[in-house]
């Protein structure tokens, strides 16, 4: 789901559900504490190698109010890595001969537009061309309350296309929701108990579950964004708004454990993951490919509320990791870069985190596309919600952090950047090169 999709204490509060003994975890602990003690993270991480569970902690707390710490067993919502629940489910019913990836949305819901162009393929792999309702500035206005399916198809239906069907890929909330009422019309159950009658119980998933209004005598967390110098409560969207697209709750120890079983042929048949795994236009069938280095790993992120999460899995080492944030006020996939880098014995240094506000109207003044003679990239420097965000040429774009009013660090990747009047430079890996603004 889109994040509307991201304190320092003076003691520090962690619990471990395992001693860590090796080195590695041990400075993986470290990372995670300096995120935490610096107002960064407060969420829990578990990794897992094969069967076994090598590192697994919680970090601050999950009603910060109460002074309720988080716990290992604390649970989260997951928001979109409910989508890998969700396609999951619709490649059973697929096995089951009971859809095809080839069936027309017409043979459900005539009443969107494009619905006899639109397969439950193009649902699965983000390629419908539905608008995403998430980015309907009206989406504020009704997330909090319950909304009926009769509701939600209406809206979906009153937008128009974005794109043609499989023209193209664009990332919408929609498609998710639309193949969560086909489960329910198909299997004539609702969403919930088809994923634990299909997964939970089968996996013997204790703690994921459909998410209701929050309940800390659960040991369910509620989720925080930061505002002056301090965690403040987000407020909970209602489960029908976000639904087969967002409304699961996890653990990151359950969360490893299903992708795990994913790969191992125990939710769908090898095949189904094959074409789960299939990416067209940077998108698979609800589910993410993630490179680091020469390792491509599977999973999804999600964000919802003030919870951001990312799974990932990497199926030769079969070397799962899980974070959940009920607090982010860092790039969680920069995080997540953090703490492999520390588990394959690569170098990485603590990031700065002694950041400064720079005014909205200073960091304007560096917006622009920025080029420099024999490099093939570009940077285009964005300002979107009170960040400065970079972003090369065919790559992702990422948030700048600011030491200053005119330098700026991406530490996950060694980046420093210094501007000037019309130019910026770059440094990263000993290299210095001048870009200038076209």
């Amino acid at each position: 789901m889109k994040k509307i999709l991201y304190p320092f204490f003076v003691f520090l509060l962690s619990f471990a559900a395992v001693a860590q003994v090796n080195p590695r975890l041990q400075r993986i602990d470290s990372l995670m504490n300096h995120f935490y003690s610096n107002g960064k993270f407060m969420g829990s991480v578990t990794i897992r190698e094969k069967d076994n569970v090598i590192f697994e902690k919680a970090y601050g707390f999950a009603d910060v109010q109460s002074k309720t710490a988080a716990n290992t067993n604390t649970k989260y919502k997951i928001g979109s890595i409910t989508k890998m629940f969700t396609a999951s489910v619709i490649f059973q019913l697929i096995e089951a001969k009971k859809i095809t990836l080839a069936t027309k949305l017409s043979a459900f819901y005539p009443e969107i537009k494009n619905a006899e162009k639109i397969t439950i393929s193009h649902l699965l792999g983000h390629q419908s061309g539905i608008y995403n309702y998430t980015n309907d500035d009206a989406f504020k206005t009704y997330c909090t309350t319950p909304q009926t399916k009769k509701q939600m198809l209406s809206r979906i239906a009153s937008y128009e296309p974005v794109f043609e069907p499989g023209e193209k890929a664009e990332y919408s909330n929609s498609n998710y929701v639309l193949l969560g009422y086909i489960i329910e019309d198909i299997t004539k159950k609702t969403y919930a108990k088809n994923i634990e009658d299909r997964i939970t119980k089968k996996l013997k998933l204790k703690d994921t579950y459909y998410y209701s209004k929050i309940n800390p005598a659960n040991n369910e967390a509620y989720s925080y964004s930061y505002e002056n110098n301090g965690w403040e409560k987000f407020e909970e969207w209602d489960d029908s708004v976000a639904f087969a697209a967002g409304a699961l709750s996890s653990t990151p120890s359950d969360l490893i454990a299903f992708i795990k079983a994913l790969f191992d042929g125990k939710i769908i048949k090898q095949e189904s993951l094959e074409e789960m795994k299939k990416l067209e236009s940077g998108y698979g069938k609800g589910i993410f490919a993630f490179s680091f280095g020469e390792r491509r790993f599977y999973g999804h992120n999600g964000g919802i509320e003030g919870f951001v999460s990312s799974l990932g899995y990497y199926q030769k080492d079969e070397l799962g990791i899980a974070i959940i944030a009920n607090g982010a006020n860092y790039d969680i996939n920069a995080i997540a870069i953090g703490i492999l880098s520390i588990y394959y014995k690569m170098p990485f240094p603590f990031p700065n985190l002694n950041f400064v506000t720079v005014s909205p109207e200073v960091l304007k003044t560096y917006e622009g596309t920025y080029a420099s003679p024999g490099v093939p990239l570009k940077i285009e420097i964005k300002y979107s919600e009170d960040k400065l965000m970079a972003q090369a040429t065919g790559q992702g774009a990422f948030e700048l952090n600011a030491v200053s009013d005119n330098e700026f660090v991406y530490d996950a990747a060694g980046i420093n950047m210094v501007f000037k009047e019309n130019s910026l430079t770059l440094k990263q890996g000993g290299m210095v090169l001048l870009f200038t603004k076209e």
